[in-house]
């Protein structure tokens, strides 16, 4: 597998580890939907968080929140209109992100919650 490849699957358990330690359930993970994937989908309380997950070995570029566009977005929105109607579900969504940097043998983990509205 490639190195970038390793290092997003590392940084999606770094972030279900983290969201799980902050009260969230784990509803779904890599929900797929047309031609999006939503990395996680948690609830806690009665908001259903949808989180994009972003890993990157260094900020030299930029950080990783930076890396959500919006046509990604577009899709994101899409994919989970379809995922809430499909399950009939009544709940506040939420999109967020979870920006984690690699530090040397560390990681930094940055959880912005209404993250699209900072956009």
């Amino acid at each position: 597998m490639a190195q970038h490849n390793e290092l997003g699957k590392k940084g999606e358990q770094l972030a279900v580890d983290y969201l799980l330690k902050k009260g969230y359930d784990i509803v779904e993970r890599n929900y797929r939907f047309d031609k999006a994937e939503v990395d996680i989908i948690a609830k806690q309380n009665d908001i259903l968080a949808i989180i994009e997950v972003k890993t990157r070995s260094s900020i030299d570029f930029g950080n990783p929140q930076d890396f959500v566009k919006p046509k990604q977005i577009q899709r994101l929105v899409k994919a989970v209109d379809e995922y809430v109607t499909v399950n009939e579900l009544d709940v506040e969504v939420r999109f967020d992100i979870v920006a984690i940097v690699k530090k040397s043998k560390t990681y930094e983990i940055e959880h912005l919650e209404d993250a699209f509205y900072h956009f």
